[in-house]
């Protein structure tokens, strides 16, 4: 058992908390039971499970230490107070892992069965994106386009928001140049959202294979981007508020989009 801060292993998990070394690295750090369990189904994914026995008070930790030793995943035992000083919330579980970034590329999707994705552009908030790709993995989405300087879905307030629907969604990072690219090359179709469109987002079909276009928190759609869509929507208000959070418009565009498809369904 590590009871030392400064080994050098607690200060590399310490660093994963800046983009820069989680970039440097291609690992990042998650805790608690949820997300780590959701990280080992997928096997290959943890490298290395972090255990503080004296802060566990869940069986369930046995378990996941019986599948990090089926799995062969080096396993890393802490002292409580060690935990304590990379613990990203009070009152920790004693459980945690370092998870192997996994980014795709344009050419692992198969545009015949792509389903639904969300295109962001330039999403800044952690936590607005983990909110998003949970509410995605909820109506069985299947992944992110990041466009261009976009925030880090593994940052841990990202990894912590989606509460390891990251783990069930393929992620992209890309350009606008690369997007419009494969939008000309296979006509898949980009719904966009603006509060100056003047189509009602119920008012429109959306297809089975589908990229929804969602502007960053402060600019919206970029008007590239804009150009780029098949159609523009909007999200009608009837308030004081002139704007919704956009993990909340994202939300209510993916349900208009899965309970459209479930009273409907495309063959």
């Amino acid at each position: 058992m590590i009871t030392s801060s400064a080994n050098e292993q607690v200060k590399f998990i310490r660093k994963l908390r800046e983009k820069k070394y989680r970039n440097e690295s291609g690992v990042f750090y998650i805790e608690g039971i949820r997300i780590v369990v959701a990280a080992m189904e997928k096997q290959g994914r943890v490298q290395t499970l972090i255990v503080s026995p004296e802060l566990v008070q869940s069986k369930i930790v046995e378990e996941i230490i019986s599948i990090a030793e089926k799995q062969n995943t080096p396993i890393l035992e802490v002292s409580a107070s060690v935990f304590e000083t990379f613990a990203l919330k009070d009152g920790p579980q004693g459980v945690a892992a370092v998870v192997n970034q996994e980014w795709e590329s344009f050419d692992s999707i198969d545009t015949k069965k792509m389903g639904l994705w969300v295109g962001l552009d330039e999403v800044a908030d952690p936590g607005n994106l983990g909110t998003i790709m949970r509410t995605l993995d909820a109506v069985a989405g299947n992944g992110i386009f990041l466009i261009g300087q976009c925030t880090d879905p593994y940052d841990p307030s990202s990894m912590r928001a989606s509460m390891g629907a990251a783990f069930s969604l393929k992620l992209v990072k890309t350009s606008i140049d690369e997007i419009s690219s494969f939008k000309n090359a296979t006509n898949i179709q980009f719904v966009g959202t603006s509060d100056s469109a003047i189509e009602d987002y119920m008012e429109i079909n959306y297809d089975s294979n589908l990229v929804l276009m969602m502007g960053s928190e402060r600019q919206g759609l970029q008007k590239r981007l804009v150009d780029l869509c098949d159609q523009m929507v909007s999200i009608p208000m009837a308030g004081k508020s002139d704007s919704l959070n956009l993990a909340v418009a994202t939300g209510v565009m993916l349900y208009e989009v899965y309970n459209q498809h479930r009273r409907n369904p495309l063959k």
